[in-house]
């Protein structure tokens, strides 16, 4: 299994010269027996991650344990979850990672997101939650406690802030040397918020992966004022690859390249506007709100 997981490294991980290294560390464990004393599975695939991740400085990578037979054939990261995980981390009992959406005094739209769902299972409640916060005169979207999700939901929530389509990072897929672009959607369902009117993204330590991918593509559009401590660092999107019949590996192949900024914020996360502690992000937007002048709020 390691000797896989070093293939797998040195073939396909997004970072050439870190995937050699790690594969070389691999094959080197593999000869010194290192992981001979755990003999829980679980404990294995947890010792494994923390090494890699280590070794990396990439929070996507990671060794997963299921006791249950995988399939024999490849996955993508959008098929791996079973029905009963999709309806855990993304369903109704979460309300599809809407947390709350709300009109709060002087006409400021609050909308506090946990995770970005696959549209396909949340784009009703996005433009259900995007229409109200469309009256709003500024709006504050708190990613403070959001690990991440789907990008197309990243593209389809920016849309409602433009007024038409606009850019967002590419990606790069090492395997093939492929980049594939992305855009918001030129048309959206319900209303727009629109290009004009302000926007503050909040962000911690615990913001990651898709979540720091809509926070960046904001700030580098010029679309929003980031408040709060910078992210966690994960921009290496990922696929899910088999290394034997009950572990699979997370592996980064590809890396987020954004079109302004021609780089990303994996390693460093994103870095906030106005640098804040996170558990007074909000304040200090509502303050900041507040303070511009003219402001048109409605009180």
């Amino acid at each position: 299994m390691l000797e896989r997981a070093a293939d797998l490294m040195e073939s396909r991980y997004v970072s050439i010269e870190v995937g050699r290294s790690l594969a070389q560390q691999l094959r080197h464990d593999a000869a010194a027996d290192r992981w001979q004393a755990l003999s829980d599975p679980g404990e294995f695939a947890a010792a494994l991650t923390e090494h890699l991740r280590e070794g990396s400085g990439d929070g996507h990578l990671a060794v997963s344990y299921s006791a249950a037979a995988l399939p024999a054939v490849e996955i993508t990261a959008g098929d791996a979850y079973s029905e009963q995980e999709a309806e855990r981390y993304y369903g109704r009992r979460v309300n599809h990672g809407f947390e709350k959406f709300e009109l709060l005094p002087d006409n400021i739209g609050y909308l506090s997101l946990r995770v970005f769902a696959p549209p396909a299972m949340a784009g009703d409640v996005a433009a259900a939650a995007m229409t109200l916060l469309a009256q709003a005169d500024a709006m504050i979207i708190d990613l403070r406690r959001n690990g991440g999700g789907h990008s197309d939901m990243v593209a389809l929530l920016a849309a409602y802030l433009f007024d038409r389509s606009e850019p967002l990072s590419s990606t790069y897929y090492r395997p093939e040397d492929r980049l594939t672009t992305s855009n918001t959607p030129a048309w959206v369902p319900g209303r727009r918020y629109g290009a004009t009117k302000p926007v503050y993204v909040l962000i911690s330590p615990k913001t990651f992966s898709a979540a720091e991918h809509f926070a960046y593509d904001l700030q580098a559009l010029g679309r929003a004022v980031v408040v709060g401590e910078p992210s966690g660092g994960g921009a290496h999107p990922f696929e899910y690859r088999r290394l034997h019949p009950h572990f699979v590996l997370c592996l980064a192949e590809s890396r987020s390249v954004n079109p302004i900024t021609n780089g990303n914020w994996q390693g460093v996360g994103v870095v906030p506007d106005i640098a804040v502690p996170a558990d007074r992000a909000l304040d200090a937007a509502l303050e900041l709100i507040r303070a511009q002048a003219p402001y048109t709020g409605t009180g």
